[in-house]
């Protein structure tokens, strides 16, 4: 009898693993007519696609239309003034998924997904950040453009204010703005210094990152967290900073 009963509720485990794989499935399966990550990659620029993929977070709305960053399991895209109403907006929390039908277009080096419209779908994920500090310097870094990272163990670099002197920020990339405006503010690896930027439209100056970031100071060893924006190079939109760990 023991024998028995061993056996129906190995059985039934079995079972529940298989239904558990074909869900799992499921939600990364495409939709008739919607492209795989590597086909969007592949895609020339100007043509349309279709992507299915999730909010991860949304930059701003204004006048019907949104920018939102977004993710699966492959890869990420970028939505820049994505056709949306107010009311849908508010319900593009993080993880919902969409399915996006737009045009493939660049900016200074950012592929990003122009004049869109969607539909919300069933299904719902959040992704976890890549760590991609081994990669800074090298060609794998881009493969990753837009997607949820991590920078590890950075040092703060000085930036030049509109007098010459050495501060850890600036307001805009030339020292212009004042509070509320963007923030950037240099990183070193290994000798090499980037520039990453706080978007005041994505963190504004009411958030925990942009006061983190105002109170760097030059020296600091710092861990980051952001999409990996690209503008003329790497330029991550920086969503959270904290002291190395």
């Amino acid at each position: 009898m023991k024998k028995i009963l061993a056996f129906i509720l190995a059985a039934v485990m079995a079972l529940s693993l298989v239904a558990c794989g074909d869900n799992a499935a499921d939600t990364d399966e495409k939709s008739e007519g919607v492209m795989t990550y590597d086909e969007y990659v592949a895609a020339d620029l100007d043509s349309q696609v279709v992507v299915e993929t999730y909010v991860q977070a949304k930059q701003s709305w204004w006048e019907d239309k949104a920018t939102v960053y977004t993710q699966d399991k492959d890869g990420a895209y970028f939505l820049y003034n994505m056709a949306c109403s107010q009311e849908d907006y508010d319900k593009l929390t993080p993880g919902t998924k969409i399915k996006v039908t737009g045009y493939k277009s660049e900016w200074s080096g950012e592929v990003e997904i122009i004049d869109a419209t969607f539909e919300i779908l069933e299904g719902n994920y959040v992704a976890e950040p890549l760590d991609v500090t081994a990669m800074l310097g090298t060609d794998d870094l881009i493969k990753h453009q837009n997607e949820l990272v991590t920078f590890k163990g950075m040092t703060v670099e000085a930036s030049q204010d509109a007098d010459g002197n050495d501060v850890a920020f600036l307001y805009n990339d030339d020292g212009s703005g004042q509070d509320g405006s963007d923030l950037y503010f240099k990183v070193s690896l290994n000798g090499v210094t980037y520039t990453f930027t706080v978007e005041s439209y994505l963190c504004d100056n009411t958030t925990e990152v942009y006061s983190a970031v105002k109170n760097l100071k030059i020296g600091d060893k710092i861990d980051l967290e952001g999409f990996l924006y690209w503008y003329n190079g790497v330029n991550p939109h920086i969503t959270s900073v904290s002291a190395a760990a």
